[in-house]
């Protein structure tokens, strides 16, 4: 996992690593970030000794990890590799010392696959690794539709119990206003999360209800973001919190969450929206909204990318919070099949039978 940030695939990666610990006698991580106090302390971690400035580069990140993968194979005779990130260069690393490789795929292939040359490409490399792990069964059909490749899908190990725990820290007022409707957004602020969609649906809209809206997050968009909101004049309503290493107070002080991405993998952040009894509303984007909120039972999806059928739907939920709330209520049912200790299971009785 050559860059260790503070999304979705990152709690994944904390809980996967931590269960797999005690199930077998040497887990190694391999990274090139500074990011490791999630991890048990019986993983071994190779990076960097120290931060420079060079290692801001994701591509260097890469090398370097891949530096230390070689390193490693060529140490050690039996070994296996989860590949978390950088899927490409683990799989062809792996193939060239002839070593079991299982890799999971993060977000949809919209994300990546364009041309019909990376379509071919991505086919061929990924046909090379002993497994492909996908987090959604969307993803699965896409993986198979786009690029003819087989995948198993895990879905994501959901911890009801800290994200209810965490949730309940006690933090300053987020929003100012008793009575306006409070809305929150969680993610990256960069081109995949789409916010402008999200900021225009309420330019749209701002003078038919009362809102706020929380985002929370950093990333290389943060000031176009802000120059949005200024232009139109939507400080009063809009605020840019930052990164939040805990986000679940601020979750449960709002009344949705609003996801506008383009395309993902199987958001965790709809799925502890719903942990805390929260109205999502989404694109129904590749992969995992539409699955998760069970084409709309469970949620509100709009179409990605239209700012128009957005404000549609946050008007919806201002005048039929009945409705909402029933849709809140079926998807308590729905999250069983998260369970983190089944799908933790899954990973170990994976990765037991590719050894």
């Amino acid at each position: 996992m050559p860059s260790i940030e503070s999304g979705g695939v990152e709690k994944n990666l904390f809980l996967i690593t931590n269960y797999l610990v005690n199930k077998f006698r040497n887990i190694t991580i391999i990274t090139a970030s500074q990011n490791i106090s999630k991890f048990d302390k019986k993983i071994k971690i190779i990076k960097p000794k120290k931060n420079n400035y060079f290692l801001k580069f994701r591509y260097v990140k890469i090398i370097i990890s891949i530096f230390f993968l070689i390193t490693e194979l060529f140490k050690k005779k039996k070994i296996a590799v989860l590949s978390f990130q950088a899927n490409i260069y683990a799989i062809i690393v792996c193939r060239f010392f002839n070593k079991k490789i299982i890799a999971r795929a993060n977000s949809s292939p919209t994300g990546w696959v364009g041309s019909s040359f990376k379509v071919l490409f991505f086919r061929f490399i990924f046909s090379q690794a002993n497994t492909i792990i996908v987090n959604s069964k969307e993803f699965n059909k896409e993986l198979l539709d786009r690029l003819k490749i087989k995948s198993v899908c895990i879905l994501n190990p959901l911890d009801k119990k800290i994200i209810i725990q965490k949730s309940n820290y006690k933090i300053k007022k987020p929003y100012r206003k008793k009575d306006s409707l409070k809305f929150i957004s969680i993610g990256r602020l960069v081109d995949q999360k789409d916010h402008l969609t999200l900021l225009r649906a309420f330019n749209y809209i701002k003078n038919e209800i009362n809102f706020e809206l929380l985002i929370i997050g950093q990333g290389k968009n943060k000031n176009l973001i802000k120059k949005y909101i200024d232009m139109n004049k939507l400080n009063k309503n809009i605020k840019i919190v930052g990164f939040k290493d805990n986000p679940y107070p601020y979750l449960k002080a709002s009344d949705s969450l609003i996801l506008s991405s383009r395309y993902e993998g199987l958001p965790n952040v709809i799925l502890e929206s719903l942990v805390l009894k929260k109205l999502v509303i989404s694109s129904n984007c590749p992969t995992g909204p539409k699955e998760i909120l069970s084409n709309g039972k469970s949620g509100l999806l709009f179409k990605t990318g239209s700012f128009e059928d957005l404000s549609k739907k946050i008007l919806y939920f201002s005048k039929y919070k009945k409705k909402c709330k029933q849709k809140v209520k079926f998807s308590q049912s729905t999250l069983v099949k998260y369970d983190q200790n089944r799908n933790l299971k899954k990973y170990y009785q994976l990765i037991k039978h590719t050894i």
